[in-house]
């Protein structure tokens, strides 16, 4: 989903192709190599949306010792989509690292709904946090496998300890800054 989102994104920009779009994923931070988004798989995106009927060929640029570049644009079902799978985006994700590329995009959506999402996100782990400490204090195992409990005990909590910190750092972001509104 995030490689649609930010297909579409760049469509309502500008028309595009996706050799270009795939260029500028990887300049100045190779992005393309980060989440491994080989040419195959942008143009397999660029397909599904097209037939989806999210983004529709333009245009063909055709030059001499070189493959035609079919250049994209944004359909209004697209523009009308786009902040749909933002948002999609932001309630399946189960870590923050799971919407990087929504973040990019908060223009497209309305910043208080995306802050009501990861407010809900920031309770649930709270909550989480507390039933794990309350079934973490009623472990009893063998002296023998209790270091092993221990370590998954801290990790477990490090990692949502974590994640609520930076969960609380972007909703203080998103509440002050007004850069991000549609």
């Amino acid at each position: 989903m995030s490689i649609q989102i930010y297909i579409l994104s760049k469509l309502m920009e500008e028309d595009n192709y996706p050799y270009k779009l795939k260029k500028e994923l990887s300049d100045p931070i190779p992005f393309d190599k980060i989440g491994d988004l080989t040419e195959s798989k942008l143009y397999y995106h660029f397909e599904s949306l097209s037939k989806q009927g999210l983004i529709q060929q333009v245009e063909v640029i055709k030059e001499e010792n070189r493959p035609d570049k079919q250049v994209y644009a944004i359909t209004e079902k697209g523009r009308e989509i786009l902040p749909k799978k933002i948002y999609e985006l932001f309630e399946k994700a189960n870590k923050l690292a799971e919407v990087i590329v929504g973040l990019m995009f908060l223009r497209y959506v309305e910043k208080s709904h995306i802050i009501l999402i990861l407010e809900k996100k920031l309770e649930s782990l709270h909550s989480k946090q507390l039933q794990l400490k309350d079934i973490y204090s009623h472990i009893r195992v063998e002296d023998t496998v209790q270091e092993m409990v221990d370590f998954a005990d801290g990790y477990i909590s490090d990692t949502i300890i974590n994640e609520i910190t930076w969960l609380e750092n972007l909703i203080a972001k998103l509440k002050k800054r007004d850069i991000y509104e549609s």
